[in-house]
């Protein structure tokens, strides 16, 4: 299977190896590299990465390399995880804000390493919640976040210039990002120096979980917005993270969920550059999110594949130069969709294998689902499970110690080409679709973005992914495709779990309070930064500040996005048969 030619001069073998001993050797002068024990549990000191041996020849070896060099297949840093482990960022959110910040706490004293933050569904949607929308729907699947004054009281008692925080939420980012900097503002932080993620992936919105607010030209005039404001105030914090793990838990294929997401992130670097931009200064804010799913060694080969296609595209399609800049970053979580109903226990062990998976992918943070997330939010001893697998992985097996330890594997290369022709498959088929959209090549943001934008309009994303898994149900059914405890090994007993219920009375307490915040607010505040936000969306200047102005006049979110749909009007998504 044909796939795109590399560097030749990445592939003298002698020559990569001592560029990479130079550079540990640069790492572990500088005190990149951690304290610890190298060896393994018989004492047998190890490598920090492995290769071919001296003289030893391998075809198309400048696919493979070495870590932190060039195309990065093997890793970004020639430390591996010797020089920092991934971030341990379990996703968590539920109730009302007080709730939540007391499990942040949790999860920071047990070792959590990061916060991510879920948020429920009207605040996904941009609704408050006393919507009648939001009826039965407030605190059940994340955190219900109204107005900053929720903000300030889900990061009470945690500096935010600490901790480093990742927000998963695409239609109101924006307002969502504003509500964050005014909390960090009352903390007393300098906005400038926070660090986190923020999602802001609209286009898997249209492609797959279908939680968008606006036309996809609104929501990427926000988008821009937000690329601008943090390139300019915030250089640290990452205001896209490309998302590819709504996309696979929605049906998609390891190779689909991979392609799409690239895709969706060349998109954005087209829109950045787009708005003159430097692609230097702005493409190391952009961050990934894959799924984990429980085919080991192919999410192995798609994540390896994800960081060298990345660095190619980023070099020779949009002009990056410096390492940096062609970087692939990711996070990921560990699959949903692979999580059963029957025999709940056996979660923890599909967890493990996906969570190790991302590991010898060379994951940059991760989250481990808990056991019971398929019947409800995690309760407490599940979510202290999910935390201790990574703890496990970490600190007792082993994988810590050597960089890429799967490189040069005949399957795990083999797999790694074969995922990658299939993604440039796809990028080709997007990039024809850019072409019907605009025959004259003159595309007003890019040409994969016209691609996108065309592929959404159509619903051919959508159909891509409805018939891959359809395939998928297929298989399952016929028994072609087993999972323990529904078409194989099954039994007729039942466990019991003490799962997390979120009582009504959370809903009625939010009301309450959203009630009195209103009643306290000054009105005429209010009223003045809306319409001024409104008069600056309706010309180019940017949104960033007056929707801040807004927020720190108590504005709710769902005054804000309603003051936006009321000028940019919604959408429909279009029918599919």
């Amino acid at each position: 299977m044909p796939v795109p030619g590399y560097d030749p001069e990445f592939a003298d073998i002698e020559a990569g190896r001592e560029r990479w001993r130079q550079r540990y050797a640069e790492a572990r002068a500088a005190g990149q590299v951690r304290d610890a024990d190298f060896t393994t549990l018989s004492g047998a000191e190890v490598e920090p990465v492995y290769g071919p041996a001296p003289g030893e020849t391998v075809r198309d070896f400048e696919r493979i390399g070495w870590p932190g060099e060039f195309p990065y297949t093997r890793g970004l840093h020639a430390t591996g995880y010797r020089g920092r482990t991934w971030t341990i960022r379990q996703f968590a959110g539920f109730g009302n804000a007080e709730q939540t910040n007391e499990r942040y706490k949790m999860i920071l004293a047990r070792g959590g390493g990061g916060l991510s933050v879920a948020f429920d569904m009207p605040t996904l949607m941009g609704r408050d919640s006393d919507d009648p929308r939001s009826l039965g729907e407030v605190g059940h699947c994340g955190v219900a976040i109204d107005s900053a004054a929720d903000m300030d009281v889900l990061f009470r008692d945690i500096p935010l210039e600490q901790v480093t925080t990742s927000m998963t939420i695409s239609g109101p980012a924006v307002p969502i990002f504003c509500m964050y900097l005014v909390a960090a503002e009352r903390q007393g932080a300098d906005i400038g120096r926070l660090n986190g993620t923020l999602q802001t992936d609209i286009f898997k919105e249209y492609i797959a979980q279908k939680e968008w607010l606006f036309a996809p030209e609104p929501h990427l005039r926000l988008i821009g917005d937000l690329m601008e404001f943090c390139a300019h105030r915030i250089p640290a914090y990452k205001p896209l993270s490309v998302s590819g793990y709504h996309i696979r838990e929605a049906g998609a294929t390891a190779a689909q969920e991979l392609a799409f997401t690239l895709a969706d992130g060349f998109g954005y670097v087209e829109l950045g550059l787009s708005r003159g931009l430097d692609v230097e200064k702005f493409a190391p804010g952009l961050s990934f999110f894959f799924d984990a799913h429980v085919d080991f060694f192919e999410e192995i080969a798609k994540f390896r594949a994800a960081r060298r296609i990345w660095a190619r595209w980023m070099r020779d399609v949009y002009g990056a130069r410096t390492a940096k800049a062609q970087w692939l970053r990711f996070h990921t979580q560990t699959a949903g969709v692979s999580l059963t109903a029957q025999q709940p226990d056996n979660n923890v062990v599909r967890t493990a294998v996906e969570a190790l998976a991302a590991v010898l992918g060379g994951t940059n943070s991760l989250h481990t689902n808990a056991l019971d997330e398929v019947l409800a939010l995690p309760s407490e001893r599940a979510a202290q499970i999910a935390l201790r697998t990574q703890q496990v992985i970490m600190e007792e097996t082993g994988v810590t110690n050597v960089a890429d330890p799967l490189g040069g594997s005949w399957y795990v290369e083999a797999l790694t080409d074969r995922v990658e022709a299939e993604a440039e498959r796809i990028f080709d088929r997007i990039k024809d679709m850019a072409r019907l959209a605009v025959p004259s090549g003159e595309h007003p943001v890019g040409e994969m973005t016209s691609g996108i934008l065309r592929g959404i309009e159509d619903g051919w994303f959508t159909g891509e992914i409805a018939d891959a898994a359809f395939a998928y149900q297929q298989a399952l059914e016929k028994g072609d495709k087993r999972m323990v405890g529904v078409n194989c090994h099954t039994d007729s007993s039942s466990d019991d779990l003490e799962i997390l219920r979120i009582s009504h009375e959370v809903e009625r307490e939010q009301h309450r309070v959203l009630g009195e915040r209103r009643a306290h607010r000054d009105r005429s505040t209010v009223e003045r930064t809306l319409a001024e936000m409104v008069e600056v969306a309706r010309g180019d200047g940017n949104l960033i500040e007056p929707m801040m102005a807004a927020v720190r006049a108590e504005a709710t979110l769902g005054e804000i996005c309603d003051a936006l749909r009321a000028e940019w009007g919604v959408y429909t998504e279009p029918a599919r048969f």
